[in-house]
């Protein structure tokens, strides 16, 4: 496959190699000893299921792998993992030896973006995991969010709102990338210290908040700081005219001296205005 084309034509073959197959190596498509393949260290899937894996593994030794995973092949005839982890993963657990694969030709850093894509479109990543894969996109290859939108096609909004939720501190992110709590709880919570997220958090699960119930706790809380009187610095006004001498009798002395709010400084540039200083001052 020649390099240089764009990704949609990229996931277009693949796409099509698949959906021609009929369970049998055509072309475009390879058996694959697993211990031949290796982890993309760009996978943005972090969590498995074990349970689900499980059961794809059942399935796949059942039904057979229905969608090939997709590589590229290495000089050293090995291949790294460019999209489908948890078939090869599930596939592992079948002690199935080979698997098939549609092997592309991509650069480095389409590597990384086809891995994204394709968990992005087809797989089921948590919300947290699926932000990540669009900052990832964003950052690296220098697009806007309505150019995001485009190769994932999803809305532009949609995808605003996701990378939003990254402003939550981990410990609400945690519970929303395990389904503990909702987007809508976790979007709620935005703007908030780390603190009320912990505690508004707590009270999700604890008390089994709605979205609405969240709000109304979130509003109560806002108010609150708003009505706390704001705590001001007191400032005072002094008269220095009782030190107007010493000022007078130092900058005599050529020594720079400032009189400002609540301090009197004293500038000296040798030892001769320290001993200016101590001298007047009587300092022995």
């Amino acid at each position: 496959m020649a390099l240089g084309r764009g990704l949609g034509e990229l996931l277009g073959e693949v796409e099509s190699a698949y959906e021609n197959s009929t369970g049998n190596v055509k072309s475009g498509i390879r058996k694959i000893n697993v211990s031949l393949i290796k982890a993309n260290p760009n996978q943005p899937r972090k969590i498995f299921d074990e349970e689900k894996l499980q059961e794809l593994s059942e399935s796949i030794k059942e039904h057979g792998l229905l969608q090939p995973i997709v590589v590229v092949e290495n000089d050293d005839g090995t291949f790294t993992l460019i999209a489908g982890e948890r078939r090869l993963r599930a596939h592992k657990l079948a002690q199935i030896e080979e698997i098939k694969a549609v092997i592309v030709d991509a650069e480095e850093l389409k590597l990384r973006e086809l891995a994204l894509i394709e968990n992005i479109q087809r797989d089921d990543l948590n919300v947290i995991e699926l932000a990540f894969c669009y900052a990832q996109l964003l950052n690296e290859h220098n697009i806007t969010h309505e150019e995001l939108s485009k190769k994932v096609f999803k809305s532009r909004t949609s995808i605003t709102n996701t990378l939003r939720l990254l402003q939550l501190n981990s410990y609400v992110q945690q519970f929303l990338a395990t389904d503990k709590i909702s987007a809508g709880h976790a979007k709620i919570m935005l703007g908030l210290d780390n603190d009320e997220q912990k505690m508004i958090c707590d009270s999700i699960i604890g008390q089994k908040l709605s979205v609405r119930e969240t709000e109304k706790l979130v509003k109560e809380i806002k108010e609150k700081k708003e009505d706390k009187p704001k705590k001001s610095k007191p400032t005072s006004e002094y008269n220095f005219s009782s030190l107007d001498n010493i000022v007078q009798k130092l900058q005599e002395n050529n020594l720079k001296v400032k009189t400002e709010k609540n301090y009197f400084k004293i500038e000296f540039n040798s030892q001769e205005d320290i001993d200016k200083i101590s001298s007047y001052f009587n300092i022995q």
